[in-house]
């Protein structure tokens, strides 16, 4: 009998682990594989939406054709000049706030002033987060 009850313990268990990890993948913001685009969940029927529409769609089908043609690796990404600038001027941004609250702390600044550079940090971090 214990183990019987045991069982149907542990089975309750897996099932609510796996009930959870449905609602965390639920909840996780979806967004679109070409843009970057907050994809709209409304829809709950079928696979999940990779791409906010047609035309972003379209662009990542001729993006993994090209890669397919110039025999780089599927994973490869491929950056312009101008983005690989951008890129690095946003990366400097994030380590200058990232020094500034550094460089408050170890002075003793108020927690009013580190609150404010630590939303700074966050703000460029997440900035720095979308890539397109």
């Amino acid at each position: 009998m214990n183990d019987n009850h045991a069982a149907q313990h542990a089975t309750s268990e897996t099932s609510r682990d796996e009930t959870m990890a449905v609602a965390r993948r639920a909840s996780a913001p979806e967004h679109c594989g070409w843009c970057g685009r907050r994809i709209d969940r409304s829809s709950t029927v079928g696979r999940r939406r990779r791409y906010c529409g047609h035309a972003c769609r379209q662009r990542a089908y001729e993006r993994r054709s090209a890669v397919e043609r110039s025999g780089l690796p599927t994973d490869a990404v491929i950056l312009s000049t101008t983005e690989v600038a951008a890129l690095q001027d946003r990366l400097f941004q994030l380590r200058c706030a990232a020094e500034d609250v550094a460089t408050a702390a170890r002075e003793g600044a108020d927690p009013e002033e580190l609150r404010e550079l630590a939303n700074e940090l966050a703000r460029t971090a997440h900035e720095l987060e979308r890539l397109r």
